[in-house]
């Protein structure tokens, strides 16, 4: 990484690691996915906008959560309160440069799991509140690898060896997450774009494609899998898509937008070529 990373990053990755390793044993059970895990595949791309994060997405796998500790009590234990207007969510308050800085930890269960009902994951004894679904996250279920997380600090050698979604499963999240929010511009967020730019530019593309067939060879991942295709195809193969346009919005001033509007196109259509 060129320089020093941005100290909200820096400080995301801490609290990752406070949420790690509160959590103990439930490590187990746990993937990590969003920006942090795209970062451990990407570093800095071919991108001059650096890698950025202020929170952590954490994937709660049912199959392997063990009845105790108990999520939330975990959390709480390590510092972290509960988010009450956000299912799933909590909150650690930490300093940074003379100011308090808020970080957030999302638990998140894939739909396909997460039990009946609307936002909560029904989670038995961890309870209906610590964990939100989210459609598009089952590919992670499939598509991981053990990776060690580590901290951005000299000063802290912690380390964690904990499942990490692969490129494939986060070009999926990814894809669902902007599906869901393109049209809402209050939720939308630019940044997601270019993450799946970062992804393209990053990983070879066969090896992504290699991991969309296998995503649609498992029963689990096949339909959000074949869903994430068609986003990819309605909003990010031509520089005037909506996928396109948001990353050259996120990438700017320090690139090009119209490179980067066609760079998404190119890469986008690729992908889709090799997986056909």
């Amino acid at each position: 990484m060129p320089g020093a990373p941005d100290p909200e990053y820096v400080l995301a990755r801490k609290v990752l690691l406070d949420a790690l390793e509160g959590l103990g044993e439930q490590r187990g059970a746990v993937v990590i996915v969003g920006a942090q895990a795209i970062y451990l595949h990407t570093g800095d791309a071919e991108l001059a906008v650096a890698p950025y994060t202020t929170d952590g997405d954490v994937v709660i796998d049912p199959s392997r959560l063990r009845n105790d500790p108990k999520l939330a009590e975990a959390l709480n234990g390590a510092g972290f309160s509960a988010d009450t207007q956000h299912v799933g969510t909590s909150i650690m308050r930490r300093p940074l440069e003379g100011r308090p800085v808020e970080v957030k930890i999302d638990l998140m269960v894939p739909e396909a799991v997460g039990g009946p009902g609307r936002r909560g994951a029904r989670l038995g004894i961890h309870g209906n509140r610590t964990a939100r679904k989210a459609r598009g996250l089952e590919a992670t279920l499939v598509d991981q690898q053990q990776r060690t997380i580590e901290s951005l600090e000299d000063k802290d050698d912690r380390a964690f060896d904990v499942a990490v979604a692969g490129p494939a499963a986060l070009v999926v999240a990814k894809l669902h997450k902007i599906a869901e929010r393109v049209d809402t511009p209050g939720r939308r967020e630019d940044k997601d774009a270019l993450d799946i730019l970062r992804l393209l530019q990053a990983v070879p593309t066969e090896v992504i494609a290699d991991g969309v067939r296998a995503l649609l060879e498992e029963e689990i991942s096949a339909e959000v899998t074949e869903e994430a295709l068609s986003f990819l195809r309605d909003l990010f193969t031509e520089p005037s898509r909506p996928g396109c346009q948001m990353a050259a919005r996120a990438a700017a001033p320090l690139e090009p937008e119209d490179t980067i509007a066609a760079s998404c196109a190119f890469l986008s259509q690729d992908l889709l070529q090799a997986i056909r």
